[in-house]
């Protein structure tokens, strides 16, 4: 096992670089920049503050002293339009944030989709089966930005359940994590269904059956493992899109993530905040993408060879 992460490790070492290398070159290619006015700027300021972030240099030194900073001291610059402040300590204080957003709307998929994904495969071609795929269908066709605004409508606005916006008190997670994790929640539960049926079709779960086993132990014992493998190996791309949706639903609920500095960066040209948002989520993905490897191996063992 330990090999397999060290390899996988080792693969994404160059999947970053190209990462940065690409996004540093097409930042460059932008129009404007952050420091562009209505009012023309005196060119003895532009040329001082041009030289205080290093921008008076060739792109290839700019590029070169970049990456120094990166590799040698993981620092990814300082901010263009909060002056003074570093693109670390701004990420620093609003990415735990998004984290927890995100963490909270992959919970709430794998939950409810891994029940209502075992549920219908035990009660196929049933209402038991009917209802919840039928709720898959309905997640996976409307989009964040739709559901979010619904959400709100009805248990904010309608029902006074929840807060429309904000990030204060426990209840104000509940919403957002929705909003995230619905869609993939279809997804997983589709995922579950199919990965169960297929593992409760095969002929050693109804020799347990002749057995006298009870299905309880069927489920938890022969068919879980097996029947859930396929929603181990989606969470790679769960995670991804989750990461990049939580953009979305950020703005919608008025969230202090990162998603707001990488939205305004976009806005106004900030290109250290562009680089930093894009290859913190990059780490998250590779990241997130090689705890699920890590977990579909452990699951089938056969997979460490592939």
């Amino acid at each position: 096992m330990l090999r397999f992460i060290l390899k996988r490790f080792l693969e994404a070492i160059p999947v970053l670089f190209i990462v940065a290398t690409l996004t540093f070159f097409l930042l460059h290619q932008m129009k404007g920049g952050p420091f562009d006015t209505e009012r023309p700027m005196p060119p003895e300021v532009k040329k001082a503050i041009y030289a205080y972030y290093g921008l008076d240099k060739p792109v290839w030194r700019q590029y070169l002293n970049y990456m120094e900073r990166l590799v040698l001291h993981g620092d990814l610059g300082m901010d263009q339009k909060y002056f003074g402040w570093s693109v670390n300590e701004l990420l620093a204080s609003s990415l735990p944030v998004s984290l927890e957003l995100g963490l909270e709307g992959l919970f709430f998929a794998l939950i409810f989709g891994t029940i209502a994904g075992v549920v219908a495969s035990l009660r196929k071609n049933t209402f038991g089966d009917y209802i919840p795929m039928s709720i898959a269908t309905f997640g996976i066709c409307i989009p964040s930005f739709v559901t979010g605004p619904l959400l709100i409508l009805v248990f904010a606005l309608g029902l006074g359940w929840f807060n429309a916006s904000g990030w204060f008190f426990p209840r104000d997670r509940v919403l957002p994590a929705m909003t995230l994790g619905l869609y993939y929640m279809a997804y997983i539960s589709r995922l579950a269904r199919g990965g169960m049926l297929e593992i409760l079709n095969q002929d050693f779960i109804r020799t347990a059956r002749a057995k006298g086993a009870s299905e309880w132990r069927i489920v938890r014992k022969h068919s879980l493992r097996g029947g859930l493998l396929p929603v181990v190996t989606f969470l790679g791309p769960a995670v991804s899109g989750i990461v990049t949706g939580s953009l979305v639903v950020e703005t919608i609920f008025q969230i202090p993530g990162a998603a707001r500095f990488f939205v305004n960066a976009a806005s106004n040209r900030d290109g250290p905040m562009l680089m930093g948002t894009t290859l913190v989520y990059a780490v998250l993905v590779i990241v997130m993408n090689l705890a699920a490897d890590v977990m579909a191996v452990w699951m089938n063992p056969r997979l460490r060879f592939e």
